[in-house]
């Protein structure tokens, strides 16, 4: 990995290039066709180095596609789940880019070749439309094959200039820095409408303390509403590679979603077998049933999103719903993806959920559903953070965190929500890695602190209606200035006395003018 000063200069690099290209497209509609580049530019240099195996005296990019035989071809899509030929490999595309008049649709045929040398193979549906929505026809690029031709060079050739050193010793951290950073500018700029996918990292990086804590090693990790895999991938970093042992899950309904979390995932070099990513919508459509139980589980799922509910009464047999004997409300879908992540959790893992805090105190279902948490006794901690951590929104979310390996039926509230846990950053407030340690402090030792963090007998939370909302069990501090009244009173008394002794002056003065 390179210093903080050439990780900041790459940065700064990559996000002019999205800036100054796109024009007057915008931003979040653009990205795409930046994040599709660096992918293509990772995959060709992974794929490059996998080919070479470190024989100095090879450059696979100045083979020719007629030596490559169809034993080498089937061994390489087997092991990295596609196959690159020479003339498609991303700095052959580059260097003529600014020349070619056919390169839009030349990319197009090499992304469908790509995607399409997995056909038959295990690879297959990781594979499948990873380019789908880097779209080499649309508009978007412009009005004419020039204008495309001519934008599209522009993009390529930006992410060619970019510095990403030696590839062994730090090419796949900084691919993935860059990725995850573009992705989390994109989401600031657009508002609410891509930062709904994001997670930003810093509180990803919670989550996933919070999902792994004391796990020595988990089977593997999953995330019913997968977004852009961040938090998946929070894990992946703040963990050795092999305390995961059998990979990352995740399924998420938004198409173009769904691609940035797959590319994400391989420019983590996450390969495919290690990775199952699923297109589908989790509540109606859920994946991964053969999988489970799943050891950590991380959410950061929509707030409060229509669905089906009740409207389909096979719904209340399903034996995620079921044991509740209740479903979340039509309007209000949050504790159907709490219970869905309690169904697919193991007897030993733990699933840091990020919630809007409203199911927590009100009542009709979600009572009901709390009601069988805290009964059940599966609810560990309830952490309350700062608002404003997210783009597009705000709300000062809340943690559940939920456990089916308690020993004491007591649950625990945590108020990080006061100016001691974050940091304001321009528009946004952050969460800093010593606020995470702190959390995370609070979180392990379950004592109680004033104001910030107490633990709760269930049979009390069940006298006051199975309320949740940590508001409810942590005193707010009082930050009014304190007063002493005896010093008060005594300055008081001090200020008269001097006001009494100055009117009488004042008095004897009025006497001897009117005499």
């Amino acid at each position: 990995m390179t210093s903080t000063s050439q990780q900041q200069e790459l940065r700064n690099k990559i996000w002019k290039i999205a800036n100054e290209v796109r024009g007057s497209v915008d931003g979040w509609d653009f990205k795409q066709f930046v994040l599709g580049t660096l992918f293509y530019r990772f995959i060709s240099e992974n794929f490059t180095n996998y080919i070479e195996g470190g024989d100095e005296s090879i450059d696979y990019s100045k083979l020719s596609d007629d030596v490559i035989t169809p034993e080498i071809k089937d061994d390489a899509i087997k092991t990295k789940g596609y196959f690159i030929y020479p003339s498609q490999l991303f700095v052959n595309v580059a260097k003529t880019a600014n020349t070619n008049p056919n390169l839009n649709t030349d990319l197009k045929a090499i992304f469908d070749a790509i995607e399409s040398s997995a056909n038959g193979y295990p690879s297959e549906q990781d594979i499948k439309g990873l380019f789908a929505d880097f779209d080499t026809t649309s508009t978007r690029l412009g009005n004419t094959v020039e204008g495309k031709n001519s934008r599209l060079a522009a993009v390529l050739k930006g992410v060619e200039e970019l510095n990403f050193g030696n590839f062994e010793e730090s090419q796949i951290d900084l691919f993935g820095d860059a990725y995850e950073y573009l992705i989390n500018n994109y989401a600031a700029n657009a508002g609410k409408s891509g930062g709904e996918f994001f997670t930003p990292q810093h509180v990803s990086k919670l989550i996933a303390q919070l999902a792994m804590h004391k796990q020595e090693k988990v089977n593997k990790i999953y995330d019913p509403a997968a977004g852009s895999g961040s938090l998946l991938l929070q894990a992946k970093k703040h963990f050795d590679n092999h305390i995961i042992e059998d990979g990352f899950y995740g399924q998420e309904v938004n198409h173009t979603t769904y691609n940035l979390a797959r590319m994400n995932m391989f420019l983590h070099n996450i390969n495919y077998d290690k990775f199952n990513i699923a297109l589908g919508n989790t509540l109606t459509d859920p994946h991964f049933g053969d999988e489970k139980p799943f050891d950590a589980i991380v959410s950061n799922p929509p707030y409060s999103i229509n669905w089906i509910g009740d409207g389909d009464p096979t719904l209340i047999n399903d034996d995620r719903f079921a044991p509740a004997g209740v479903l979340a409300p039509k309007s209000k879908a949050d504790f159907a993806f709490v219970l869905h992540a309690l169904s697919y959790l193991s007897s030993k893992g733990r699933a840091a959920i990020v919630c809007f805090p409203g199911i927590f105190y009100r009542s009709g279902a979600e009572q009901k559903i709390r009601k069988y948490l805290v009964d059940n006794n599966f609810v560990e901690t309830i952490i309350s953070l700062a608002p404003n951590l997210f783009y597009g929104t705000p709300i000062a979310v809340t943690i559940l965190v939920l456990s089916k390996h308690k020993t004491e039926n007591k649950t625990q509230f945590i108020d990080a929500s006061g100016e001691d846990f974050f940091k304001k950053v321009t528009n946004n407030n952050v969460l800093t890695d010593k606020h995470i340690e702190t959390i995370m402090e609070l979180f392990d030792n379950k004592e109680d602190v004033e104001y910030v963090a107490k633990t709760i007998d269930n049979s009390k939370i069940a006298q006051n209606d199975y309320n949740l909302s940590v508001s409810s069990y942590i005193e707010a501090k009082d930050k009014r200035e304190q007063v002493d009244i005896k010093k008060l009173n005594a300055e008081i008394s001090v200020t008269v006395e001097k006001i009494n002794s100055l009117r009488s002056d004042i008095d004897k003065i009025i006497k001897e003018i009117e005499a």
